[in-house]
């Protein structure tokens, strides 16, 4: 196992913020109800968190260490109902078909960038020296 560069890392994590924040922002300065933003938001929320637990389980059935169907499909499913919620309400929303393509792209982007971001600190986690705790450091 090889360590991701530093330009690697600073690039998922810049990936990470901009798609995270300009989604953020972008609801922010949106003209919609409040629980309009909040369902935005929950899917944003909820989207990371799947598409991570699905990158780690992915990870961890490829090293072997065990991961049970159940918990493997549900994080397939997880991310796939957060994409349908995310088309569902942009389907149903008033906003212009620029804005609309805004939010998908800020979503996507979060979404790859926190896949990236997990593995990344995965691998670093792994490719550090261990610390032995009867050293004087």
């Amino acid at each position: 196992m090889s360590t991701p560069s530093n330009a690697f890392v600073g690039a998922s994590w810049l990936a990470l913020l901009a798609g995270s924040l300009t989604f953020i922002i972008g609801l922010w300065n949106a003209s919609m109800a409040l629980n309009e933003k909040g369902y935005y938001f929950t899917i944003l929320m909820y989207g990371l968190f799947a598409a991570i637990s699905l990158q780690k389980s992915v990870r961890d059935r490829s090293e072997d260490i065990p991961v049970s169907s159940l918990y493997y499909g549900l994080c397939w499913m997880s991310v796939l109902v957060a994409i349908l919620l995310l088309l569902i309400g942009l389907w149903n929303a008033q906003l212009a078909l620029s804005e609309k393509g805004f939010y998908g792209m800020a979503f996507l982007l979060s979404l790859f960038a926190a896949v990236t971001v997990q593995k990344n600190v995965r691998d670093l986690t792994a490719t550090k020296p261990a610390r032995r705790s009867d050293q004087n450091v």
